[in-house]
Parts: structure tokens; C-alpha cells; sequence
């Protein structure tokens, strides 16, 4: 999505590439150190990770973690201090989810947070500037971060239980949870293809769009299935979705000539 957006803001392959590696080691760095906190809690619900089946040691994840940061923090100051800062910030929130926040009720407010500067990464790391619809797609992230980080609490649901972690889902229920994160993400998918319509984007971005919204939408109804591999990829599908409908949606704007 990093590169992607960054395209759509008129940088070349180059700016592009050097902000998506930024944005992959910034996301393997706060992945492997979410690892290391997860290490007790996966030997119980899932022994097949690396670090519960010996495949991988604390202390090298924790290295991965160290080196992945200074990796995409070196490529983010190639984009200037605004960008690396913003990095280290992308970073303190993703550390603090790990740390923190993902074992207990408030694991979306991470979510919630985190999920907008992505795209403000992307784009403000491209042109130097966020454009008016950002005032949308702003407070459309946070409300799609919060959900997508409810249904992530519903993956787990069973080794949080046995672990006696309380998530979201543990507090509030699966079937409330599901029904929440899925409403937001009907809301936002409706904004983006209003707004779409609206500013009489072309009928492929509209259709684009329409489309990555139903399979936002939709991928829910797997959320509270029984098998944790279907849940799993369920949220998969979502976060993906947000992302490729974020860009679709300014995409779109874009090439309507209505992002300057």
C-alpha cells in the first residue's frame, strides 16, 4: 500500500521503494518484537510459531526487532526528518500494542491510531504535504484501525481464553465484537463509495472501490468461524482490503484531478 500511495502522490519508483522497504522493516520490527511478548501465551495456543518451536530464539528476534528498526528508520530519514520522525512514532505505537495495550479491552486504541499514519507516511513522504481529502480518509482510517483491530482480538479468542488474556472479545463477547468491527467497516466502505460518487470518479475507480468494500465487508461473516486459520485469514483479507481500498479511493481522486 506504501508504494502504491506514494505513486498516486507523483513520486517516482525510487521515493516509492525507498518508502514501502521503510515501511516493511518498520512493520517486521514491531512484528518480531510482537513475537517476544506473545512467546508464553503462543507455547500454549499456537506451538507452531517460531519462537515456541525452537525455529527461532528470543534474543535473535529481539535482534530482528533492533536491526529491522534501523533499517526503515535509516530509509525513512532518506525522505527527511519529518518522515523518519514520523517513523520513530509509527514505531513507539507499534511497540507500545505489543507491550501493552494487545492484552487488554484497549488493544484498538493502537489500532486506532497507528492505522492513519500509514497513509500520511506514504503520501507526506512523496509530496511533502497531505491533500483536503485527507480530511477524510484521516478519521475513515481510525475508525476502520479500531475495527480491524476487534476483529484481530476475535483470531485468538481461544488461546486469550486459555491464557486469560482480556481482550475485546474476552470483555465484550465474540458476537458483539464481530458485530461492531464489521458496522464500522460497512460505514467506512459506504463513505468511501459515497464519496467516491460524489466526486464523479471515474466508473472502474467507483467499481473498484464498490468492490474492495464488499470484501471488507463481507470477509467478516468468517470472523467467529470455528477454525482459527479461517479467522486468521478472514482479518487477513480485511486489513488487506482497507489498505488496497485506501489507495483505490485516492487513486481514483487522482486520476479525476482531484487531489492538487
Amino acid at each position: 500500500m506504501t508504494v502504491a500511495i506514494a505513486l498516486i502522490a507523483g513520486a517516482g519508483w525510487g521515493t516509492g521503494l525507498t518508502l514501502g522497504l521503510s515501511m516493511t522493516a518498520l512493520q517486521a520490527s514491531i512484528g518480531a518484537l510482537n513475537d517476544v511478548a506473545d512467546a508464553a501465551t503462543d507455547a500454549l495456543g499456537r506451538p507452531s510459531k517460531p519462537i515456541p518451536a525452537g525455529v527461532v530464539t528470543p534474543r535473535s528476534a529481539l535482534a530482528l526487532a533492533l536491526i529491522a528498526a534501523f533499517v526503515g528508520l535509516g530509509f525513512a530519514s532518506l525522505r527527511g526528518p519529518t518522515i523518519a520522525a514520523l517513523g520513530v512514532v509509527i514505531l513507539v505505537i507499534g511497540y507500545a500494542y505489543d507491550l501493552g495495550f494487545k492484552a487488554t479491552r484497549w488493544s484498538w486504541l493502537p489500532f486506532a491510531v497507528g492505522i492513519p499514519l500509514l497513509p500520511v507516511f506514504a503520501w507526506f513522504g512523496a509530496a511533502d504535504g497531505l491533500p483536503a481529502a485527507f480530511a477524510i480518509l484521516i478519521p475513515a482510517a481510525i475508525s476502520a484501525g479500531a475495527a480491524l483491530a476487534l476483529g484481530n482480538s476475535l483470531v485468538d479468542l481461544d488461546g486469550d481464553a486459555t491464557a486469560g488474556i482480556v481482550t475485546p472479545t474476552q470483555a465484550w463477547g465474540a458476537a458483539r465484537v464481530r458485530a461492531a468491527s464489521t458496522t464500522v467497516l460497512a460505514l467506512v466502505a459506504l463513505v468511501a463509495v459515497g464519496t467516491a460518487v460524489l466526486g464523479a470518479l471515474s466508473p472502474l475507480a467507483i467499481a473498484t472501490v464498490t468492490l474492495l468494500g464488499v470484501v471488507v465487508v463481507g470477509a467478516g461473516r468468517w470472523e467467529v468461524a470455528p477454525a482459527r486459520t479461517v479467522r486468521e485469514r478472514a482479518w487477513q483479507v480485511q486489513a488487506a482490503g482497507v489498505g488496497g481500498l485506501a489507495a483505490a479511493w485516492l487513486g481514483g481522486l487522482a486520476a479525476a484531478g482531484s487531489l492538487r
